[in-house]
């Protein structure tokens, strides 16, 4: 995958595909990092240690927040994966980062069509630029 890099960094977890967009303020628990919107399909599910995939954020400037809320109680995504920008989510990175909390690497890609939910992949994005790689490591659907 060749990705632009909006907040670097590495993660690896289990590939979560979102199959609708999501806001990270008022359809993601903090405390529990669960998707609570009973409409969306992913409802129930945590995004907690997982390589999120997210073809359209729903943005909310409170978005950023409910991230570093995330990020503080250990339920973050390991890695986010966006199909455009978003600075909003990356404002809740830069935030953690310098309260010394680490932040999860979010890029705006696309997951390889051949990638299932669940496998397990470690997203590397250092740097600046066209340089993120999410490869899988083992194939577990």
């Amino acid at each position: 995958m060749s990705a632009t890099i909006l907040f670097p960094g590495e993660g690896t977890g289990r590939l979560l595909l979102l199959e609708a967009p999501l806001s990270f303020w008022g359809m993601i628990d903090p405390e529990t990092g669960k998707v609570t919107n009973p409409r969306h399909p992913q409802y129930g599910c945590s995004i907690a240690g997982t390589i999120l995939v997210m073809p359209e954020p729903i943005g909310s400037s409170t978005s950023s927040a409910v991230l570093l809320e995330l990020i503080r109680n250990g339920k973050a995504p390991a890695g986010i994966v966006l199909g455009r920008p978003d600075a909003i989510l990356v404002v809740g990175c830069l935030v953690a980062r310098e309260l010394g909390w680490p932040a999860p690497p979010v890029v705006v890609g696309s997951a390889e069509a051949t990638m299932e939910q669940g496998t397990l992949v470690c997203l590397n994005a250092q740097g600046r630029g066209d340089c993120a790689d999410l490869k899988c490591s083992t194939v577990h659907p």
